[in-house]
């Protein structure tokens, strides 16, 4: 990545810092998959300078950034996020600074109660059936490795577009971004929502540059 463009958001009293990225990011996304490149993938990433910041965990700046600077030109984020031009300062594109640091920012999947839930009695049920013992006994032991469905990662909240076409209702999921260090950089694919493409080998996800 070469080339990058800054956006900060600015919460006031009315409106907070969460609802501003969860505005903001929606229509990123929108943004994301009206320019991509293939099915599911986008030439553009996404940064958060301020991850992990003590007073809200994505910070208030997100950072737009490909390889030339005619895909930034492209996008018009601009245009995208007009209608929210009192909350968010957007800079011009920049080249990126040679001193940077490789991370990777992927989507973490966080199961929520009623998907453990569901998950714990699927398993009972074939447990029970492959060895016979009551069901009930065989979800008391599952119980001692139940798993939590907290999180400390951030995450914004975002409207479901397969739900809402599929059936025409209004769904919301939590998008979960974890950021993950590494020690040099690496080629990759990146999603549309601008995250690095998950994958079962780490050192094959593509990183971005921090600074």
């Amino acid at each position: 990545m070469n080339y990058y463009q800054e956006i900060t958001l600015l919460p006031d009293p009315d409106i907070s810092l969460g609802f501003l990225w969860q505005k903001i990011y929606q229509q990123l996304h929108i943004a994301l998959v009206d320019n991509k490149v293939n099915q599911t993938q986008s030439a553009i990433a996404v940064a958060f300078p301020e991850y992990a910041c003590s007073t809200f965990q994505l910070g208030k700046k997100l950072r737009l950034l490909a390889a030339e600077r005619e895909q930034l030109n492209q996008l018009h984020i601009e245009q995208w996020l007009a209608r929210f031009s009192d909350y968010v300062h957007i800079k011009s594109i920049q080249a990126v600074p040679l001193q940077v640091k490789p991370v990777s920012y992927i989507r973490q999947h966080i199961k929520g109660e009623n998907r453990i839930k569901q998950a714990m009695l699927s398993k009972a049920q074939r447990w029970s059936a492959k060895t016979g013992k009551p069901l009930i006994e065989c979800l008391k032991q599952l119980e001692k490795t139940r798993p939590q469905k907290q999180s400390d990662l951030p995450f914004i909240w975002l409207d479901s577009q397969q739900t809402k076409q599929q059936t025409g209702k209004h769904s919301q999921f939590p998008l979960f971004i974890k950021r993950i260090e590494r020690s040099e950089a690496q080629n990759g694919t990146f999603t549309c929502y601008g995250l690095s493409q998950s994958m079962s080998n780490q050192e094959s996800i593509a990183t971005v540059p921090h600074f």
